[in-house]
């Protein structure tokens, strides 16, 4: 193994640690402000407690993604066999992709989840547009983990160096 390929591992591994901190830190904002939202609400009107779970819960599922992601990413990094730049490039960009969709869709679940809970306390008929609208936050945070997925795989594709 070669000087350079040394950095492409480096790059794996980077790919792997900012999937899942980027994940991680979406996931801890996310259900933190969908956490105040959920105090705030259960102090008004008690019956919301349970309703107001549902984006913290939401929330905490994209550290879930960028965990599974990152194990893959891991998983495929060999460097006592041919893992080049190319590979290490290809998992930095899964990382990347996967961790910053997670950190934005974190963020999104945060925001409704708290104005959102708080809307539902004033006026019950908010609650199905609201978990629709959370849906919505869900499905982005898919999109980064299976395009994601797709970048690790191509990825873990062996490349001949030679000509």
């Amino acid at each position: 193994m070669g000087e350079s390929d040394h950095i492409g591992v480096c790059f794996g591994y980077m790919g792997a640690m900012c999937c899942l901190v980027l994940s991680c830190i979406g996931a801890a904002y996310g259900t933190a402000q969908a956490g105040m939202g959920l105090c705030r609400a259960g102090t008004r009107d008690h019956n919301m407690i349970i309703k107001g779970i549902i984006p913290v819960a939401m929330a905490g599922v994209r550290g879930i993604y960028g965990l599974v992601l990152s194990i893959i990413i891991m998983s495929g990094i060999h460097p006592d066999k041919d893992y080049t730049q190319y590979n290490g490039f290809m998992h930095l960009g899964a990382g990347l992709c996967c961790g910053a969709a997670q950190f934005a869709s974190g963020i999104a679940v945060g925001v409704v989840g708290e104005s959102g809970t708080l809307a539902v306390v004033r006026q019950a008929k908010l609650f199905a547009p609201v978990v629709l609208i959370l849906i919505f936050t869900e499905a982005l945070a898919l999109y980064g983990l299976i395009v994601g997925m797709i970048l690790a795989q191509a990825g873990q594709r062996r490349i001949s160096t030679e000509s």
